[in-house]
């Protein structure tokens, strides 16, 4: 997962912005923030895309 990767790199605090098309991206990002302890910050659709806010812890 990319998202995994970039955050790796990232230190605490730092947010990530993520534009994504597969519809099943906010139950992922949703659970993934659950068991990695990242904050979802902020998320919705526009024009088909799905864009995330995520914190790293």
């Amino acid at each position: 997962m990319r998202a995994k990767k970039a955050l790796a790199d990232m230190t605490s605090g730092q947010v990530l912005h993520l534009i994504c098309t597969d519809p099943a991206t906010p139950t992922d990002f949703s659970a993934f923030c659950e068991q990695t302890g990242h904050q979802l910050l902020e998320q919705r659709s526009e024009d088909g895309k799905f864009l995330f806010w995520l914190q790293r812890r």
